[in-house]
């Protein structure tokens, strides 16, 4: 018997007792079912917090700062050194906890550690409003780290940080009310962006449009590059020089080549020269952490669903065997090998988990796609660019793989009682 026969005998097979295989099919797709859904709500919560995590910042860079000096009120205020930087307020740590800023020497001694390739210093800025034409004016603020972030666009471009031009990535919400048709009408467009300098006079900035993204909940504010930054912050200077010497806050990039182990051990090195470096990995992997437990949770119990089922298919085959005893004792009599009919049977087991792993996989990918849809616009609505049920292909074809490995080594058993039965005993059997 050829492989293309005993494929189609296998399928016959099946459907010999419709009732019995529709039982195990319809157990097996209980747990593929669950199984594509689990593995759709880790996709789509992943992909929402990667987004979230690119508004934070890219993945080679440091956001660095003096390490903290914390007190207690047991040992009183620290004293004053006037050869020391200035201290910025801390919002994390007990009452008491202080933060040096950062000086020019202390960016020129970051940027001369083994592995960093640049630091630059975060300056912020404070716009009025931003209009666009002659309308209406909108309170406007900028994320002061965007130059090192990726937004979660929706139409446009990412910020070009070695741009002369200033560059403004909008936030979706500010679109209707400057009055665009479309994200895709405000790209390109030039719009004007208020400030008030340190003298109160006011003064206004031009910048491009070049991308349209989402709203992030770990990152507020538009997007600028490096040049608008700059041409806002001499502005609320009110051209005075004022000398900028030190800083809350950097941004170093380290070399993305970096292993893991090499980039806490930079970290380590930095903290030897009493600077706090984070990446944004270690301010949000916590949170993936989470998440990945309890998708594994409940993987797991679709895991269970899905061996409870491997059961139902070890019954189903043996009932088969037992039920065709005098029938394989005729193949093997005609000639047909152990091997062959250990083949049928393991086919046949195969088959009942292709038919349930693809039908628990399909009912999955078309109810969750609509519960997806109607959560995003009601429930959900108010996380822009969540996608709840996110079906990624690798991701149900594995499903369907797995179920199927486990109805093969679920048909083993079966299949190697009905390889070795005598075929003249078979003949003999009532």
């Amino acid at each position: 018997m050829r492989a293309k026969d005993l494929v189609a005998t296998a399928i016959s097979n099946t459907f010999r007792s419709k009732l019995r295989t529709t039982l195990t099919v319809l157990a097996i797709f209980v747990g593929a079912f669950t199984l594509t859904l689990t593995n759709a709500v880790g996709a789509g919560v992943s992909q929402y917090v990667d987004a979230q995590v690119g508004a934070l910042g890219s993945p080679d860079v440091f956001i660095i700062t003096q390490a903290s000096d914390a007190t207690t009120a047991g040992d009183g205020p620290v004293k004053y050194d006037p050869n020391s930087s200035a201290s910025v307020s801390s919002q994390q740590g007990p009452p008491g906890t202080t933060t040096k800023a950062l000086t020019d020497s202390d960016l020129t001694k970051i940027g001369e550690t083994a592995g960093i390739v640049s630091v630059d210093p975060i300056r912020a800025v404070q716009p009025d409003y931003i209009q666009y034409d002659s309308g209406a004016q909108f309170e406007f603020s900028i994320n002061a780290t965007s130059a090192v972030t990726t937004a979660d666009l929706t139409a446009g471009a990412q910020l070009d940080g070695g741009a002369t031009e200033a560059q403004l990535v909008l936030p979706d919400s500010f679109v209707t009310p400057l009055g665009f048709a479309s994200a895709d009408d405000a790209v390109g467009a030039s719009v004007s962006i208020g400030i008030t300098d340190i003298l109160g006079a006011k003064h206004t900035v031009n910048a491009t449009v070049v991308g349209v993204s989402l709203e992030s909940l770990l990152a507020a504010g538009a997007g600028a590059n490096d040049a608008l930054i700059a041409e806002l912050a001499d502005a609320q200077s009110g051209g005075i020089d004022t000398a900028v010497t030190s800083y809350g806050v950097a941004v170093a990039h380290f070399d993305n080549s970096l292993s893991a182990d090499a980039v806490t051990a930079l970290k380590a090195d930095l903290a030897t020269q009493n600077y706090a470096a984070s990446t944004i990995e270690d301010q949000l992997g916590a949170v993936q952490t989470v998440i990945n437990g309890i998708v594994g949770v409940l993987n797991a119990f679709a895991v269970i669903a899905l061996i409870a089922a491997a059961f139902g298919i070890i019954n189903t085959l043996l009932m088969s065997v037992q039920e065709r005893t005098r029938e394989i004792g005729l193949m093997k009599a005609m000639g047909m090998s152990g091997g062959k009919v250990y083949t049928l049977f393991s086919l046949e087991a195969i088959v009942i988990g292709f038919l349930g792993s693809a039908i628990g996989a399909g009912v999955a990918i078309g109810l969750g796609s609509a519960l997806s849809a109607v959560l995003s616009q009601g429930l959900l609505s108010g996380l822009p660019g969540l996608n709840i049920l996110l079906f990624e292909p690798a991701a149900v074809a594995f499903v369907i793989l797995l179920v199927m490995l486990i109805a093969f080594l679920s048909g083993t058993l079966p299949a190697q009682r009905a390889a070795k039965q005598n075929p003249i005993e078979s003949l003999r059997y009532e």
